[in-house]
């Protein structure tokens, strides 16, 4: 039996698609904090224990926020994924970071549309 990466995501408040992509490369979603709360944006954070990637949705996130977790993951010597909260975002951001295969995103791939003149 393969373990799952444990994960935390930040930022947004729905995450849409994204934890089927996660579950399809082996990686849980152990919480997920909006990264609303003033409280994140303190100097010292604690990550949840066992956490072995941190996921930034850069599109929902302040930057003192964004800071505070990449050096609470960096404290724990935890990787951390940025990306935006999008699929094909999520995905490209993986692929950079090793943690998943290559593959097309489904999301870019469209039928050949008709030019009309």
């Amino acid at each position: 039996m393969n373990h799952s990466l444990s994960a935390v995501v930040v930022g947004a408040d729905r995450l849409g698609n994204i934890p089927n992509l996660l579950r399809e490369h082996n990686i849980a979603i152990t919480h997920h904090i909006t990264g609303r709360d003033p409280s994140h944006q303190k100097k010292a954070l604690q990550l949840p224990s066992g956490t072995q990637v941190v996921i930034l949705l850069t599109d929902f996130l302040g930057h003192n926020v964004m800071k505070t977790f990449r050096n609470a993951a960096q404290k724990g010597g935890i990787q951390v994924v940025a990306c935006r909260r999008s699929v094909c975002s999520m995905q490209q951001a993986l692929e950079q970071c090793g943690l998943c295969e290559l593959r097309p995103c489904q999301a870019t791939e469209r039928p050949a549309t008709k030019i009309l003149t």
